[in-house]
């Protein structure tokens, strides 16, 4: 028999303060993440450039992640459980700050 577990989505985003958020998942769980690290592209250069662009960012529930207007994301998976975006696998090792609640 095989077994489907519920994929985990982010439920809601508040901005902190900086490049942090405090994400809620759909199992409950809550986290503080800096997401300065994950910035980090063409995509997000704006985001990261412009304070109210990043405060701008909210929860696409068909896609169960955070997004800003110009298209860019972030894999919900990354911010649940702590893994490096695609192009940090390249690079040497990131300090990604994450506070668990």
């Amino acid at each position: 028999m095989i077994k489907f577990e519920k994929l985990i989505r982010v439920k809601s985003v508040v901005v902190l303060k900086d490049f942090w958020v405090r994400l809620e998942f759909t199992d409950g769980t809550q986290k503080e993440i800096d997401l300065e690290p994950f910035l980090h592209g063409l995509i997000f250069q704006p985001i990261k450039n412009n304070a109210l662009m990043f405060r701008s960012v909210k929860v696409d529930r068909r896609m169960g992640t955070i997004v800003w207007e110009n298209g860019a994301d972030i894999d919900p998976d990354v911010l649940y459980h702590d893994l490096k975006p695609a192009w940090m696998e390249h690079e040497e090792e990131p300090v990604l700050k994450v506070a668990d609640h």
